[in-house]
């Protein structure tokens, strides 16, 4: 029965991956993909429409050289624990905290807890909890996430240098000690998430071009890994402009994320 069971799912996904506008595409796809990605994006795009595209092309060009499958999904109504059982790697590439399914809140927070072979990879909204479009938070992501909630955002972005901090860390190597990154809007929160994480990046706001009253006070983390939960897992607040894929360090931090998050060795 277990048998024909994954039969039918591995012929589904296979099916679903065809069809044009479906929930699920495959952006890359090889018989002998030495591992397997998910990456979840609102339909279209959503506000960060350029961001998932350009991310998507980079995705198509790293997965292809480096023989692994992608798989994207635009909502949580796929996600249990069956369907995570077939990915060593999730990556929430553009959706907040909320909006989940029960079933898929269940499956999620047993895959990071568990950490049974799956690893995590999440960008800028994943770190926009309260309470939006009706939606209550989540109060165990916000756990995950440092315990913070969502305070305010620098609505027309700015410029400014990033400093790395956990150089040993697997996601920063080959990163250099300080980058700059042109266009973001360096989300504030209640807390800082330092206590409850190892943080491996934080943004300079005396950099802040033009400067901005919207700041954390000095100590501001923007990538960070919270090594309280078994599975392996990184947040990268930076996910907001397409040009991030001109960014030689922001690439470098993203690949080394996907290879140290699914716990293989680069190709």
């Amino acid at each position: 029965m277990r048998s024909r069971s994954l039969l039918y799912f591995s012929t589904l996904i296979f099916t679903i991956s065809l069809l044009a506008g479906g929930t699920m595409s495959t952006c890359a796809q090889s018989p002998k993909s030495s591992f397997r990605v998910v990456a979840i994006a609102e339909k279209n795009g959503g506000v960060h429409a350029p961001f998932v595209a350009e991310a998507k092309k980079w995705l198509a060009q790293v997965a292809s050289a480096n023989n692994f499958t992608i798989d994207y999904i635009e909502n949580t109504e796929p996600i249990n624990d069956a369907f995570l059982a077939n990915y060593q790697l999730f990556i929430q590439l553009n959706y907040p905290p909320y909006m989940w399914t029960d079933t898929a809140k269940a499956a999620f927070q047993k895959y990071i807890t568990e950490g049974k072979g799956g690893g995590w990879v999440g960008f800028h909204h994943a770190s926009l909890l309260g309470e939006f479009d009706g939606y209550a938070m989540w109060p165990w992501f916000s756990e995950f996430m440092g315990g913070i909630r969502y305070k305010n955002y620098i609505a027309s972005f700015a410029k400014a240098t990033v400093h790395v901090e956990a150089k040993l860390h697997p996601c920063m190597k080959g990163v250099p000690a300080s980058f700059e990154v042109e266009k973001e809007e360096w989300y504030t929160y209640n807390k800082n998430p330092r206590p409850n994480v190892k943080v491996l990046a934080t943004v300079d706001e005396s950099t802040y071009s033009p400067d901005s009253n919207i700041k954390m006070g000095g100590d501001h983390p923007v990538i960070w890994s919270n090594e309280h939960m078994k599975a392996r897992n990184v947040y990268i607040f930076m996910g907001h402009h397409p040009d991030l894929f001109k960014n030689d360090a922001f690439v470098k931090i993203f690949q080394n994320a996907i290879f140290w998050g699914a716990g293989v060795p680069k190709q």
